[in-house]
């Protein structure tokens, strides 16, 4: 059973990217950062969400509306939102391989710590 959109994003599903409200979770990606050997600046996790946003606004409207959903909810999952992990969730269904690999982003992603492959 797919979780329904927010108002807000079954909007934006329709027309566009949704909203997601990224700031507030880089600045606490950065404080949770500093203690490990490549923590990432703000900046750094900004540059990656406005970055996952624009590929995200290339092939939003051509991805199905159930992979949207899915990932929307997945990428807003327990308050944090974040345009990295809309963008790798909607490529791990086959959908929208931009040119520049989302592997690289890290953004405020849910697994921005993890080792990356390839």
């Amino acid at each position: 059973m797919a979780l329904p959109l927010s108002a807000n994003a079954q909007t934006s599903a329709r027309g566009g990217v949704p909203d997601l409200k990224v700031e507030a979770n880089c600045k606490a990606t950065q404080e949770i950062d500093k203690s490990l050997t490549e923590p990432q600046s703000y900046e750094a996790c900004m540059s990656d969400e406005q970055t996952a946003q624009q590929q995200l606004g290339s092939i939003w409207t051509t991805t199905p509306e159930k992979i949207r959903t899915q990932c929307y909810a997945e990428a807003s999952a327990g308050g944090i939102e974040s345009y990295v992990d809309l963008l790798s969730c909607i490529q791990m269904n086959g959908f929208g391989q931009p040119s520049a690999p989302a592997s690289t982003l890290r953004g405020a992603s849910k697994n921005r710590n993890k080792k990356q492959s390839g």
